[in-house]
């Protein structure tokens, strides 16, 4: 279950202290955190919805992870940083310059396909991310169809955030 994020590069944070080395300095960066889990919801459509997004040729400047329930501490950290936004899992939330400025909580992807998730995401990183928004533009791998080629059959779910802001 981990391994399915790491292995695409997403970086794992295990304590409060590497959560802390991401979001407790000031940066112009984008950042994705993503809460994991051991659910069925994260296994058949969260982290497969990150894999397909992170195939977007605009997405965040990093990836990173915390798994809820099993590592307590980064997790707790972690959601310090989302004031006034209730605990869920799996969670996923895209920061730019230190705010959270997009989220999908568990009822956003509960009961959605992984390709309708990564659509919002991708959206998302469209609106935060682009090179005109002090954001990273970053190629697909080794010439993979983009995100947005291979989810455009899913229209998001209507009540999708859209910003938090």
């Amino acid at each position: 279950m981990r391994l399915e994020l790491t292995r695409i590069g997403v970086e794992e944070l295990h304590d409060a202290a590497s959560v802390d080395s991401v979001f407790g300095v000031d940066s112009d960066e984008t950042i994705l955190l993503v809460v994991n889990s051991v659910c069925g919801c994260a296994a058949a459509m969260a982290r497969p919805a990150v894999t397909l997004a992170q195939q977007s040729k605009v997405r965040p400047d990093r990836f990173v992870t915390v798994f809820a329930g099993q590592d307590l501490e980064a997790t707790a950290r972690a959601r310090e940083y989302l004031p006034g936004i209730p605990p869920s899992s799996p969670f996923m939330a895209l920061f730019k310059s230190g705010v959270p400025v997009f989220i999908l909580e568990r009822r956003n992807i509960e009961g959605r396909s992984a390709s309708a998730i990564a659509t919002d995401l991708v959206r998302a990183f469209e609106e935060y991310c682009g090179s005109g928004d002090n954001g990273s533009v970053h190629g697909a791998s080794n010439g993979s169809a983009s995100a947005d080629a291979s989810v455009q059959g899913d229209e998001p779910e209507s009540g999708t955030f859209r910003s938090i802001l």
